[in-house]
């Protein structure tokens, strides 16, 4: 059998392969069953969570909407230069949160929007916020935090 290549893109999911053509039917079918499942996630992703929007830039470049909040999370991440450094990948995806619109934030849901993005996971949440607050790039608000005018520039990120 000769050699085939095919890639399809629904929402925020893109697939690509290449090899023989009953392993790329059998692979097409697995996500074509889960299209449905798939467009449920993309319409009920907040538009700041990195998904699912019209605004979405997931093809790369700027991941700024016109209005000057970031749509892209993997590309914020990138922007930011914090996709290693645990303690700034904490910072950037908290800064993130909070320029889509939501002030104070928990430690889950900075765990929670890494993992619904594929990104990799921050190993200990709370030290990492503890260092962050430390650095005063985070201040504490009982349960919950928020990324201070400080963090803010660390990230080199303008705020009105």
């Amino acid at each position: 059998m000769s050699e085939s290549k095919i890639q399809i893109k629904v929402g925020i999911v893109e697939f690509s392969g290449e090899g023989n053509q009953d392993w790329l039917a059998t692979q097409l079918d697995k996500i074509l069953e889960k299209v449905p499942e798939l467009l449920k996630i993309e319409l009920t992703n907040p538009p700041n969570a990195g998904g699912g929007n019209s605004n979405n830039n997931a093809g790369g470049g700027n991941s700024h909407s016109q209005a000057g909040k970031p749509t892209n999370f993997p590309a914020f991440l990138k922007e930011k230069g914090a996709t290693t450094n645990q303690t700034k990948k904490f910072l950037a995806t908290a800064a993130f949160i909070q320029l889509g619109g939501k002030d104070r934030m928990t430690t889950a849901d900075v765990s929670t929007l890494l993992s619904k993005t594929n990104q990799n996971k921050i190993n200990n949440p709370a030290d990492t916020l503890n260092k962050n607050v430390g650095k005063g790039h985070c201040i504490k608000d009982g349960s919950s935090f928020y990324v201070t005018p400080e963090g803010f520039t660390e990230l080199a990120i303008k705020t009105d």
